[in-house]
């Protein structure tokens, strides 16, 4: 089934479902967003080679949000393209250089006002996103296949969801007749989680258990759960925040798990600026160890938390002989009305969680320290529709950075990221009155 023909039958359901409305008490609303995104990287992820030239692109992401809701069940398709501007001849009959997909796809099914259950491709977002993030800054985000039961009673600010997911690689019936080998895909195999959300005027806390499994090359699967949860609370002017995460059970390739992360930050006015301080600790494992003590994040939004350059956790690995490092990131965050705007400023410090070989002389220990980086987003809101962002971050590698990244790049050089985004999202129409 081609791209183009999936989407001529998600508009027919939605023109469905529009018609629908003139016969009920039903709410539907169609909802656009455009948001093109250029960058410039010249030291992104990890350190720049010495003889390349900086990348520059611009990459689009296109969504329709379809919503109908009534008072029994909601139901949510969201399409989306996302593509590099160029990737595709101007006159073309095949695109195989894009993603165009249904981001979203879920009904929901209310028992009562307190009780539903959800069925479908959705997004997944808890809390801060640590753990469980829609991964809303990449182009695509993150969406699973999944189902919820869940309880929330507004009145009293408590939510209590339960899910689980089950995945498979085959596309279609009759692909598999027999057995649940699941290869292939860089995913999960099935996923059971609990999360508990308790919240009040001066704070909120919530305690996540997740239970994660992973195929492996046989035909066993391997779980590992995470533990822990999240807590804010504020004290007049001053908001404190924790989280607390440990993982045990076995990963993907056998080895035992035994992990924790640790954050805390604290929040106060100075001035006509909102000045936050904080760290960040990831355990991490050593060359040469035979467990796992490297904490994993997971389905969070990594992008959010480590530097915007994404040096950690982002689809990218900091490493010695295939054992994550772990990480220590003591940070400070700030903002400064400039105009109609905003412009934040954050910066970290990295530090290994664990020793640091030199490569060149093994027997040799480096310095635990990575590097600073600075982190600049100016954000302005033109109209109720259309946002405008400016970024520029810049790191200030060590020695140690380079030994972490396959011992390549130049770590003393100028390592830089700039990029500019502007993103509109009208909604294009609404029953709703």
């Amino acid at each position: 089934m081609s791209k183009i023909y999936k989407f001529k039958i998600l508009l027919c359901i939605s023109g469905f479902l529009f018609g629908f409305t003139t016969v009920s008490q039903a709410q539907f609303s169609l909802t656009g967003e455009i948001r093109p995104r250029a960058e410039f990287r010249n030291g992104f992820k990890t350190l720049r080679p010495e003889k390349a030239d900086p990348a520059f692109f611009v990459e689009q992401r296109s969504r329709l949000y379809v919503a109908f809701k009534q008072e029994k069940f909601h139901l949510q398709f969201n399409l989306q393209d996302v593509r590099l501007w160029g990737n595709t001849s101007q006159v073309y009959k095949t695109d195989e250089h894009s993603l165009t997909n249904v981001h979203e796809a879920y009904g929901e099914y209310f028992f009562s006002p307190k009780w539903s259950i959800k069925v479908g491709r959705q997004e997944i977002d808890y809390d801060n996103a640590r753990i469980m993030g829609n991964l809303g800054w990449a182009q695509q985000s993150r969406s699973h296949d999944a189902a919820l039961l869940k309880f929330e009673n507004v009145e009293k600010g408590l939510r209590l969801h339960m899910g689980g997911a089950f995945n498979q690689g085959d596309i279609f019936e009759p692909g598999r007749l027999s057995g649940t080998y699941y290869e292939g895909i860089n995913n999960y195999k099935t996923i059971q989680y609990i999360w508990l959300n308790k919240e009040s005027d001066t704070g909120a806390f919530s305690i996540l258990a997740l239970n994660s499994g992973y195929q492996t090359t046989d035909t066993t699967v391997q779980f590992m759960q995470t533990l822990g949860g999240a807590a804010h609370r504020k004290f007049g002017q001053v908001k404190l925040e924790g989280e607390f995460y440990y993982q045990l059970g076995k990963n993907a390739d056998k080895r035992n798990v035994e992990a924790f992360m640790l954050s805390l930050s604290g929040s106060f006015p100075v001035g006509a600026l909102l000045l936050t301080l904080g760290a960040d600790y990831l355990s991490g494992t050593k060359a040469g160890d035979k467990d796992q003590n490297a904490f994993t994040p997971l389905y969070g939004t990594n992008h959010k938390f480590y530097g915007f350059m994404d040096y950690f956790y982002v689809g990218n690995n900091h490493a010695q002989a295939g054992n994550t490092a772990g990480l220590f990131d003591p940070f400070v965050k700030t903002k400064v009305k400039i105009g109609k705007g905003v412009l934040h400023i954050h910066g970290h410090y990295f530090m290994s969680a664990v020793e640091v070989l030199d490569v060149t002389d093994p027997g040799k220990n480096l310095s635990r320290g990575l590097g600073a980086e600075v982190d600049l987003v100016y954000q302005l809101k033109l109209m109720d529709a259309v946002t405008w962002h400016l970024g520029y971050s810049q790191l200030f590698a060590t020695e140690s950075m380079k030994a972490l990244k396959n011992n390549a790049g130049a770590y003393d050089k100028l390592n830089q990221w700039a990029w500019t985004m502007i993103t509109f999202k009208p909604q294009l129409f609404s029953t709703a009155k």
